[in-house]
C-alpha cells in the first residue's frame, strides 16, 4: 500500500476526501514587558480531530502534526483497506475505572472503561447493558464495530484495546458501506 496522500487522506467509512481538521489550542505564555508580545511558552496543549464533512465521522486514522494531516502509522492501513467487523463481547473492568454507569454519559464512560481511547474514538460501540459483579468489578456487554483486514486482526485489535478481561461471543465481517464500493465520488 502506498503512502501517497490519495491512499490514506480519505474517510475510512465513506471514502470521501472532503475532510476538515478541528484544532483546539490552549496556551499559557509569558508577555514581554518591553513589547507586549508573547515571549516564553509556559504551557500549551493542542488537540486536533479530523472529520469527514460528508458523513461527519471522526477519522482516528489521521492526526495533525506540525500543521499537516498525517496518517497514524499503527492504524491507517487497517482502517482504510480493511472492512467493518462487528463483535458482541464483554469486558470486565475495575469498578473504579467507570466514571458513571447511569445517565446520558454512561455509554461513553462504560465504553472508555472497556476499551480506553479506542472505545470512544476508533470503535463504534453500543453498550447493551452492564452488571456490577461485586463492589470491585463491572462487566460491560457491548456491540463493537471496528475496521480490520482479517478475522485474526480484528480479534487482535479488540484484545489489544481491552482494558480488562475480554470475552468475544461473536465476531463477523460486515460489508463496507455502499459509498465505498463505487470508488472515489470526488
Amino acid at each position: 500500500m502506498s503512502t501517497e496522500p490519495r491512499s490514506w487522506l480519505r474517510c475510512y467509512r465513506c471514502w470521501s476526501q472532503d475532510l476538515e481538521v478541528q484544532v483546539h489550542y490552549e496556551g499559557i505564555h509569558k508577555i514581554d514587558p518591553e513589547t507586549g508580545e508573547r515571549a516564553d511558552v509556559v504551557d500549551e496543549i493542542q488537540e486536533a480531530v479530523v472529520q469527514c464533512l460528508e458523513c461527519m465521522h471522526d477519522q482516528p486514522h489521521l492526526g495533525f502534526v506540525d500543521g499537516r494531516v498525517e496518517p497514524v502509522e499503527d492504524r491507517w492501513e487497517r482502517m482504510v483497506t480493511g472492512t467493518p467487523w462487528v463483535a458482541s463481547c464483554t469486558v470486565t473492568v475495575p469498578a473504579a475505572d467507570v466514571e458513571s454507569c447511569s445517565g446520558p454519559e454512561a455509554g461513553d464512560s462504560l465504553s472508555y472503561a472497556a476499551f480506553g481511547d479506542y472505545g470512544v474514538r476508533e470503535f463504534f460501540t453500543h453498550v447493551r447493558f452492564h452488571k456490577h459483579d461485586d463492589d470491585a468489578r463491572i462487566t460491560v456487554h457491548l456491540l463493537v464495530e471496528l475496521y480490520a483486514r482479517s478475522l485474526d486482526e480484528a480479534g487482535e485489535v479488540l484484545e489489544g484495546a481491552a482494558q480488562g478481561a475480554l470475552t468475544i461471543t461473536s465476531l463477523a465481517e460486515e460489508s463496507r458501506p455502499p459509498a465505498a464500493t463505487g470508488g472515489d465520488r470526488h
